[in-house]
This record gives C-alpha cells, sequence and structure tokens, in this order.
C-alpha cells in the first residue's frame, strides 16, 4: 500500500505532543517496512529525523499561508496513493480516496474560553470536516472517542481507540540539571504548558496550603512546587504570584526532562482535560509517582499506577500532595506498578 502522510509537523523545533507524536509513529511505520511512505513538508527536514529507507519518498513543498488545504491538498489530489494520513485534526478540504486522520483531543469543546475565538473556530470546523470526511479516526483515548460521538456524532465503528508511544525519557545527572534551573531537593513537578485547562491556579493555590497546613514553608528542606513549560495563551501571572516556593523554569530542555521526573517526588497533574496525557506516562517510565486528575483520558492511562483526584477539589489535591511527600509505602507502590502501566505505551504497539 502507498501512504501519504502529511509530516509538517515532524519539523517543528519545539514539539509539543502533538509534533511528538507526529515524528515518532512516522519513525515506527518506517521501522515496519511494509508500505510505501510518502511524507510531505512544508520545511526541509533534517537529514537524519527519520531512518532511511528504499520505501520512504521525502517530498518538501513549500508554501507561506494555509499549506494543508492548498499546497498538500494540490500534491494529493495529483498523486497516486491508497491512502493519505494526517496525524493532527485536519484533512484537507479538497480531497479524494480514502483517508485518516489522528484526532488527539476536543479540549476547545470542554473549555473554550482556553482558546483564542479565531483558533477555537477553526478547530471545530476543520475537525468537525475530518471527522465526517475520513474514513478511520485514530483517537488517542477513549475519552476522545467518546467525545467525538458526542460532539460530532461519530459512529463508534469508524473510531480506532490507538494509544500513542511513550519513549522514556534519559535520565541525566539529576543534581546538575537541578542546579541549572535552580531547584531545591525536594520538589513537586508539574510539566505542560501553563495555560487554564491544566489547572494551574488550583493546583498552586493547593500547594500553598500543603506548605502552610505541614509546616514546611519554614524548614531549610522546604518543598517547592516546579512548573516546567512555556507560558501558552490566557497564562495569569496572579496564578502564582506571591506563594512562596513556586518555580518556574520556561521550555525545558528535552534531554532534561528524565531527571526532572527522577528527582521529584511526584508528578502533580491535576488537569482538568487531556486527550491523552503524556506526563503521566514519562513519569512512570522514569519511577516517578504520579498524582493526576479522576477525568477526561487519565484514569485509563494511570490505571492502579498513580493516585487520582479530583481535579476541582483543592483539599483532595492538597491531601494528594501531602500524600506524595509523606508516605513512602504509598510511593513504592506506585513506582512499581508504573513499570507495568507504562509498558503498554510503544510505538511498536
Amino acid at each position: 500500500m502507498h501512504i501519504a502522510i502529511d509530516a509538517s509537523r515532524a519539523t517543528i523545533a519545539r514539539a509539543t505532543g502533538t509534533e511528538h507524536y507526529a515524528r515518532e509513529l512516522i519513525r515506527a511505520l518506517i521501522a515496519l517496512n511494509t508500505d510505501d511512505l510518502t511524507l510531505y513538508f512544508r520545511d526541509q527536514p533534517p537529514a537524519a529525523l527519520f531512518p532511511a529507507s528504499p520505501r520512504v519518498t521525502q517530498r518538501v513543498i513549500p508554501f507561506a499561508r494555509a499549506w494543508t488545504h492548498v499546497r498538500f491538498a494540490a500534491e494529493l489530489l495529483r498523486g497516486d496513493h491508497d491512502l493519505v494520513w494526517v496525524p493532527a485534526h485536519t484533512l484537507p478540504f479538497a480531497l479524494r480516496g480514502r483517508a485518516a486522520v489522528t484526532v488527539h483531543d476536543l479540549g476547545y469543546k470542554h473549555f473554550p474560553q482556553a482558546h483564542p475565538p479565531t483558533q477555537r473556530a477553526y478547530l471545530d470546523l476543520t475537525t468537525r470536516y475530518s471527522a465526517a470526511r475520513a474514513d478511520v479516526i485514530l483517537a488517542d483515548s477513549h475519552a476522545t472517542s467518546a467525545d467525538l460521538t458526542r460532539f460530532y456524532g461519530t459512529p463508534n465503528d469508524k473510531i480506532a481507540v490507538v494509544y500513542p508511544g511513550v519513549d522514556a525519557p534519559a535520565i541525566g545527572d539529576v543534581d546538575s540539571v537541578r542546579a541549572k534551573y535552580n531547584i531545591p531537593a525536594r520538589y513537586f513537578l508539574f510539566i505542560g504548558t501553563l495555560q487554564p485547562r491544566k489547572n494551574i491556579a488550583r493546583l498552586v493555590r493547593a500547594f500553598a496550603r500543603y506548605r502552610s497546613i505541614s509546616g514546611n514553608g519554614a524548614s531549610p528542606d522546604a518543598v517547592a512546587l516546579v512548573l516546567a513549560g512555556g507560558r501558552g495563551w490566557l497564562f495569569d501571572e496572579a496564578w502564582i504570584a506571591g506563594v512562596d516556593g513556586v518555580i518556574t523554569t520556561g521550555y525545558i530542555d528535552e534531554a532534561d526532562k528524565g531527571a526532572l521526573y527522577a528527582g521529584a517526588l511526584g508528578l502533580a497533574f491535576p488537569s482538568l482535560y487531556e486527550g491523552f496525557g503524556f506526563p503521566v506516562i514519562e513519569a512512570l517510565l522514569c519511577g516517578c509517582p504520579v498524582m493526576c486528575s479522576n477525568t477526561s483520558s487519565l484514569p485509563e492511562l494511570a490505571g492502579d499506577a498513580a493516585l487520582l483526584v479530583d481535579p476541582l477539589d483543592e483539599d483532595a489535591i492538597t491531601a494528594g500532595l501531602a500524600r506524595l511527600a509523606s508516605d513512602s509505602t504509598l510511593r513504592e507502590t506506585l513506582i512499581e506498578r508504573g513499570r507495568d502501566q507504562a509498558a503498554r505505551f510503544t510505538w511498536e504497539r
């Protein structure tokens, strides 16, 4: 079979979960060596981005604006592929033949206020169209599958729940990485874009309450809360203003991620909505205990290997932080269970 693939996201330098998904799943498809693949890029890819294969053709088709619906669409209309796969929501409006599309999440439906109006309108239009036009939809989780049916009436038999793979981050020298970001020895870790649906304000308030109740704030080995990630749209400085022990690192180097997980008391991830929460599985792979929300995709990803809390309940989040910091038996249990749970999420599968 000849598969045409939108590989444009694979060249983005500061990759988020969607870009990482596109890059790694394409690599896994190349490794299978069972189909002819044509990869379409908007920008020139690095020479070693994908492994060399006689079954893979790379085409760079630059275009300034509306690349998907103009330049990519034109190439597909005159191509000889059997199937086109787009790994991120948006199929070209002009498209012939069979098509597959990955829908990662419908967060803009749950939290419309967290997206600029024009972005929200575009996401709704293109995802609605793609869900109707595609022959098969790859959903990152059962939560996303249910959302497609709820919001767009997509038939269940058209959706395949295909979990992304998750690579274990390399664990470097924990002490040197802590020094690089000026992080103390004991800390809770959040990794992700700092935006409203990540529940940052409530997490910080719960952390402040934990420090107050535990009396830990006055201690020489006071526990910190490290918020590792760039500031997203609608980030509000008031979320963290005046709260002792909160450290914002900005966007972190990928090479440092494993050490941050490995050195943490635990991952604090009470996100309001996730189509697939990569940090949860990455933390499990690094032996980092996890506290995460009991909503959206997170319970199905974490299984019994995480401490689940109501993300709307500050008291529950505070109690979860306290348990991660003080209950060594719980930590050991979660770490042990986490290895087995995380092993389910491979790109080969």
